[in-house]
């Protein structure tokens, strides 16, 4: 299960870097992810970036149950714990946790790299009654939206010359204080 949660996490940290056009505010902190394919050993490498310009080197070994980390120069390999979920290794001085983006790893039981993607959740209701509700993801720079409940559509940030501008091929979410509208395909789906 770790194996294949790591493997959604890789894909959609892949998915969210896409944009390399980041708000200056946000590039403090980030997390990039690339993925060297050896179908021997299935090998995973990432890289995290705290809000220190600290950065920690990850390499997996789903097929060993192993990471490998370098972070100030020191290169560790821990094993893989069972985990109730996102990710666990250690050894008898270090431990990695983690979930989606958010990694902490301690050594000696304090922490030395903690990195956090920074999330806003946020809900408006129109004079229709409809409901848009939105989770932020200012780290990655991307938007989960849901009107009234329905399907999750995620969308990734632009460029606006004010306000917020999120889109993906179908969706885009524009606006600018309380007033937001969400359109498909040119079409109006919520309006405040």
């Amino acid at each position: 299960m770790t194996k294949n949660f790591l493997a959604l996490g890789v894909v959609a940290t892949l998915f969210l870097n896409a944009c390399k056009e980041t708000p200056k505010q946000n590039q403090a902190e980030s997390s990039t992810t690339e993925i060297v394919t050896n179908t021997q050993d299935d090998i995973v490498e990432t890289s995290s970036t705290n809000n220190e310009g600290q950065t920690l080197q990850l390499i997996f070994n789903n097929s060993e149950g192993t990471v490998t980390f370098n972070f100030k120069g020191e290169t560790v390999t821990l094993r893989q714990e069972k985990a109730a979920s996102g990710i666990w290794y250690k050894n008898e001085s270090y431990e990695l946790r983690g979930k989606g983006n958010d990694l902490e790893l301690k050594k000696d039981g304090d922490v030395i790299f903690k990195h956090e993607d920074n999330i806003v959740i946020y809900s408006i209701k129109n004079k229709d009654g409809d409901i848009l509700d939105m989770t932020f993801n200012n780290t990655a720079n991307t938007v989960k939206v849901y009107v009234n409940g329905g399907e999750q559509i995620e969308l990734t940030g632009e460029k606006p010359a004010s306000g917020i501008w999120y889109k993906n091929n179908h969706y885009e979410l524009r606006g600018k204080g309380e007033n937001l509208t969400l359109t498909k395909d040119g079409n109006v789906v919520f309006e405040n």
